[in-house]
C-alpha cells in the first residue's frame, strides 16, 4: 500500500513536469537583421508628427544610419564596458541630431512614441535598449 502511494505520487508529479514543459512558450530566434529592420521600422514611424519631406527623408538616413551603427557596436568583440560607453556617445549624438532637426518638442513627442513601441523589444535587444 505504501509502495502504491509512493508510485502513485510519483507519477503525478512527472505528469505535472510534463505538462508545465508542454506549456512553456518557445521565443523564436530573431537574427539581428531581423531585429534591425523591426527597430528601424519603429523609428521610421513619424504617423502624427507632420513632419516636412525634407525633415522626413533626413530622419529616416539618420536612422538607418543609427540602426546600423547600434548594431555593429553591439555585434563587436569589444568588452560589455566599451559598447555601453559607445552606445551612449551614439545616444547622445543621435538626440543632439534630433533636437536640431525636430527642435525639443516634437524630439519629445517622437522620442515618446519610439520608446513605447520598442519596450517589448528591449529584452531582445540587450546593450543596444541603452541607446533609447
Amino acid at each position: 500500500m505504501k509502495n502504491l502511494k509512493i508510485l502513485s505520487f510519483l507519477f503525478f508529479f512527472m505528469l505535472v513536469g510534463f505538462a508545465a514543459h508542454a506549456q512553456v512558450p518557445k521565443v523564436p530566434n530573431v537574427g539581428s537583421a531581423d531585429l534591425s529592420k523591426q527597430v528601424l521600422g519603429i523609428l521610421d514611424n513619424t504617423s502624427g508628427l507632420n513632419l516636412t519631406g525634407d525633415q522626413s527623408s533626413k530622419l529616416k538616413a539618420n536612422n538607418k544610419s543609427f540602426v546600423d551603427q547600434l548594431m555593429k557596436i553591439t555585434g563587436g568583440s569589444d568588452s560589455d564596458d566599451s559598447k555601453k560607453s559607445s552606445i551612449l556617445n551614439l545616444k547622445n549624438g543621435r538626440m543632439k541630431f534630433l533636437n536640431d532637426l525636430l527642435g525639443n518638442e516634437l524630439t519629445q513627442k517622437y522620442m515618446g512614441s519610439v520608446l513605447k513601441s520598442i519596450n517589448p523589444l528591449k529584452s531582445k535587444l540587450g546593450l543596444a535598449a541603452l541607446a533609447f
